[in-house]
């Protein structure tokens, strides 16, 4: 009797907490990142009654017979799948769709979450809800990350200023057409906005005026329209690729070449007397033709480098976890680059609290990466991933459960009816 009666109490202690299991799955529903946990039962140790028996040349074999004591909880396991995703809109909020975790640091320990619930602090770092650092990698004074290198905590300042780029070069494209009226006395002018390396801004007017009854062109430079007087920045002609033309005017352009100037020593630039720069700019006139005729027409346009000072105005977060930010120069620059960690056995971690996860001696040690590659989940800028714990399924586990507990109590009450039946013998 006390057997079966033992065996009973396991079986409500085994259902007991797989009631606190499933009841903790049901209150996590909603928790951003949750993953759901799952009850394995075992049997445990048998008594042995009968010894199995070896057949013999007059007898068959028999079975042992075993009495059971009881059930216990074999594991408690982790069902890390993917959970679904829910909008948000805000750029700080990040969903890893795959596998990883994001790295955490609180304290002096370092943990794991699914969670990508983030904001920034009153200094520009990216922190948890609790206040725990987002660990990744912050790019080198050339703007370059090296994610072979040691994580550390992510930071997108407010203040942060991009330094201005002196203007070098300046990319001219378009048609001359040396038929075109003006083109051979006032010239086409085109203007570009160049920079020093303090970020001052000047106008720079190019002139393109052509030898009248030639394939050749001068190009002057000023910081004034309207200056009586031009910087001489160099001359080229263009190729000529039609074999049947007999005169200049029915040549048709091809790309203008620098080189190909009455002083093929001289470069098309700039000189740094026009602009008051500490140095000159070059002028790239790959992009140009020289086609004529009656459709053709003398338009041209500068593309140059070059920028201001700016500051930064928004910023985001790509799939692969790289932070870019937006300047109000027009430029980008990359801020920094969230880490991805992914373990030989996710399920292996142990839970902390607060959707954190610490590494165990069964979940193997963190392998930093970046989103999206060697198997690493994308990050989904905007989004969250909701717990993974399915109602339906959750529900049937709990009538299982109140039925498992109800059936080992009252293996409890009728061995307790029959110990009192025994007692009631010696009346």
């Amino acid at each position: 009797m006390l057997r079966s009666m033992f065996s009973g109490v396991s079986g409500l202690r085994s259902h007991q907490t797989m009631m606190d299991v499933v009841g903790n799955n049901i209150a996590n529903v909603n928790t951003t990142g949750y993953k759901s946990s799952n009850v394995v039962f075992a049997d445990t140790l048998s008594q042995l009654t009968k010894a199995a028996g070896a057949p013999t040349d007059v007898t068959g074999g028999t079975n042992p017979s075993q009495v059971g004591l009881g059930v216990r909880v074999d594991a408690i396991t982790q069902n890390m799948t993917q959970g679904s995703a829910q909008a948000t809109g805000k750029s700080t909020d990040l969903m890893l769709s795959g596998d990883g975790m994001f790295a955490v640091q609180q304290g002096d320990g370092v943990f794991y979450t699914r969670n990508g619930s983030f904001t920034l602090d009153a200094e520009g770092s990216v922190v948890t809800n609790a206040g725990a650092y987002v660990m990744g990698w912050r790019p080198d004074a050339n703007g370059n990350i090296n994610t072979n290198g040691q994580t550390e905590k992510l930071v997108i300042p407010a203040d942060t200023v991009m330094g201005a780029e002196a203007t070098t070069t300046a990319a001219v494209k378009g048609n001359l057409d040396k038929t075109s009226t003006g083109a051979d006395t006032t010239g086409v002018i085109t203007s570009f906005k160049a920079y020093d390396e303090q970020g001052t801004a000047k106008t720079v007017y190019l002139k393109f005026v052509n030898d009248t009854g030639t394939d050749k062109w001068t190009v002057w430079a000023a910081t004034d329209p309207n200056a009586t007087e031009w910087t001489e920045a160099g001359t080229f002609d263009f190729d000529k690729n039609d074999a049947t033309a007999t005169t200049p005017a029915t040549v048709k352009g091809e790309k203008a070449t620098a080189q190909e100037s009455s002083n093929p020593a001289d470069d098309v630039v700039v000189p740094a007397a026009v602009t008051g720069f500490a140095g000159a700019i070059t002028v790239d006139l790959a992009s140009l033709t020289g086609y004529v005729g009656t459709t053709a027409k003398s338009n041209v346009e500068t593309d140059p480098n070059g920028a201001p000072i700016g500051t930064l105005m928004s910023y985001s977060f790509g799939t692969d976890g790289v932070i870019t930010g937006s300047y109000s120069n027009g430029y980008k620059q990359t801020l920094g680059q969230v880490a991805i960690a992914t373990f030989n056995n996710a399920a292996g971690l142990v839970k902390e609290g607060n959707s954190l996860y610490s590494v165990s001696t069964n979940s193997g040690n963190p392998v930093f990466g970046i989103a999206g590659d060697a198997g690493r989940g994308a990050i989904l800028a905007g989004s969250l991933e909701m717990s993974n714990v399915d109602l339906s399924a959750e529900f049937t586990s709990l009538i299982l459960a109140q039925r498992g507990f109800q059936a080992n109590s009252r293996i409890i009450s009728t061995s307790d009816e029959i110990l009192q039946e025994l007692v009631n013998l010696k009346r």
